[in-house]
């Protein structure tokens, strides 16, 4: 300690060093201060570049900010100069793993602008692909999830199924990941010979080997011990950030648009919505586990009905120039994330003057600001794994 002369001949004592003895002599807590740690960006893998900035205080976290934009690439400016042929092309990529469902949207769009009547045997196709997709989409995280918090195993599992499946998708598109099957007024060509018997033995054979992933998780006490109770999303915080898909539902909203707004052919399907009430880390894998069940079942729905259905177009046929009048409207589907909203405005011309794409993984993220606080770092990458997201699709 020093003394400095102040006026009127007083001293002024300052503490210029503390050492590890210097609590005998002046007992008082060391000044401490939050950490600020950034987490990514990480590199481009199944989830895509996202980086999180995190306040620490200790282990503990005490605040949180989503901070995106590392993939975009404009796609809804880039919808304005293409025709609406181009447009579904653009729109399959900005999440890579449900790539039919962001087609769909576009389509739906555009036809409810034309006032156009889509085939029956389209209409049911479209319906069997999308929920191919969409068991597709949950393979992928139902074995990546586990692969982060430590278990190997489960990832090998969920990609063989996928395989199984990829190989009919593959078959009756060309494509493994970016179909481009879609068109407006229907589907790109007819199914192959033989490809509804194909399909129906794949289905068979991913659900009749589903309960080897489940019963490698389910019974694992170190995933039970890093799921359960771990990030918990009220259902009024699903609410304020309008979170959508498997995570909302994991929290008891009982909602999903193939019910409760139907569009294809849900409304005659018997479409079973998945719900749990703990909205933690462990309830989001268990939806998202049921939910492939019930696409295998809907599935299979869909692939009975094309049998009967008669042979027939699968498009309508177009004009060399697409239009759509001039108007608006707005499509939203269900997709494997959550809800897709398409707001579509036309000025009578062969691109659209504006489209905008609500995106089911930004709102999803957002809500990480919420539910991250209050955790420790340790916990971080097992809720951040369960919020299912597509980096691409919060970008655009």
């Amino acid at each position: 300690m020093t003394g400095e002369p102040r006026a009127a001949g007083a001293f002024q004592e300052r503490v210029v060093g503390v050492g590890s003895g210097a609590g005998a002599v002046a007992p008082r807590e060391l000044a401490t201060e939050d950490m600020v740690l950034n987490i990514g960006p990480q590199h481009p893998s199944t989830h895509g570049v996202l980086r999180l900035r995190i306040t620490l205080d200790g282990e503990r976290i005490v605040a949180a900010e989503p901070i995106v934009g590392y993939m975009h690439r404009g796609a809804e400016k880039l919808f304005e100069v293409r025709d609406y042929r181009q447009i579904i092309v653009l729109a399959n990529r900005h999440d890579w793993l449900s790539a039919f469902a962001n087609e769909l949207g576009v389509v739906i769009a555009v036809e409810r602008m034309l006032g156009m009547e889509v085939p029956r045997r389209a209409v049911w196709a479209r319906t069997l692909l999308a929920e191919l997709n969409r068991v597709l989409n949950h393979l992928m995280f139902l074995g990546s999830y586990p692969l982060e918090l430590g278990a190997i195993t489960p990832v090998f599992y969920a990609f063989h199924e996928r395989e199984t499946l990829q190989h009919v998708m593959e078959e009756i598109s060309g494509g493994r990941m970016h179909y481009m099957f879609n068109r407006v007024g229907g589907l790109k060509e007819d199914l192959p010979l033989g490809w509804l018997d194909r399909t129906a033995r794949a289905v068979a054979d991913v659900r009749r080997r589903l309960p080897d992933i489940e019963n490698l998780i389910s019974g694992n006490e170190i995933f039970l011990a890093r799921t359960r109770g771990v990030g918990v999303l009220s259902p009024e915080m699903i609410m304020q950030y309008g979170v959508s898909g498997p995570i909302a539902r994991a929290s008891g909203v009982d909602f999903d648009l193939r019910r409760d707004e139907p569009y294809l052919a849900y409304g005659e399907l018997p479409v079973q919505v998945v719900t749990r009430t703990a909205g933690d880390c462990h309830a989001r894998f268990q939806v998202l586990l049921d939910q492939v069940k019930v696409s295998l079942d809907l599935a299979d729905a869909c692939l009975e009905r094309l049998r009967e259905l008669p042979p027939g177009p699968i498009n309508q046929r177009l004009p060399k120039i697409l239009k759509a009048p001039e108007g608006h409207t707005y499509a939203w589907t269900e997709s494997p994330l959550g809800i897709n909203g398409y707001y579509l405005v036309s000025r009578g011309e062969k691109t659209p003057w504006r489209l905008k794409l609500r995106s089911a993984s930004f709102n999803n993220i957002q809500v990480l600001r919420e539910i991250l606080p209050g955790n420790l770092v340790a916990d971080m990458i097992a809720i951040l794994g369960s919020m299912f997201f597509v980096v691409g699709d919060i970008d655009k």
